[in-house]
């Protein structure tokens, strides 16, 4: 069975109507100069038992700080390259990225040394156009972008105009 993870993003309008979208980066040695498809979605695994919306609550407080704010709107999920099944809700609100306060995670460094270290989940985070963010994400989270403008439909249209100049195939 694979595993899942589910997780939030943050979504808010810019003063020029535009929308961004609130990316986290993964903190630690292995992500440390990994920049472009490294950023993610504030998310984490939870349990067979455990709700998939307060999981993906709970992982977002977990990595951010933020406070989350209903209404979630379910973006679906998403099969990643690793067998992973994800799932996605979004929510309009805004923060300060510089305010980031992330939980820590503990793991053998470096490798083989019997040594551990701890590392913060998260080390960064900030707000992005949605053709940065399709630039930013790893690959198998973009759909959820698209699937976002599909929700969203006050803000469809600047954002099918966004997608496409970000991907002329599409």
């Amino acid at each position: 069975m694979p595993k899942k993870s589910a997780g939030l993003l943050m979504f808010r309008r810019s003063p020029d109507g535009h929308m961004q979208v609130l990316l986290v980066h993964p903190g630690g040695p292995i992500w440390a100069k990994r920049d472009v498809g490294a950023w993610t979605f504030p998310k984490g695994e939870y349990e067979e038992s455990e709700d998939a919306l307060e999981a993906a609550k709970r992982e977002f407080v977990e990595e951010t700080g933020f406070a989350v704010a209903e209404p979630f709107i379910s973006l679906g999920s998403l099969k990643q390259p690793s067998g992973k099944m994800i799932s996605i809700w979004a929510f309009e609100s805004d923060c300060d990225p510089a305010a980031l306060v992330s939980n820590e995670f503990e793991m053998e460094w470096p490798p083989k040394s019997g040594r551990k270290a701890s590392f913060v989940e998260v080390d960064r985070a900030g707000w992005f156009s949605l053709s940065e963010a399709r630039e930013k994400l790893s690959r198998g989270q973009v759909g959820f972008l698209e699937a976002l403008a599909d929700v969203v439909p006050d803000l469809s249209s600047s954002v099918d105009d966004e997608m496409r100049t970000a991907d002329p195939e599409t």
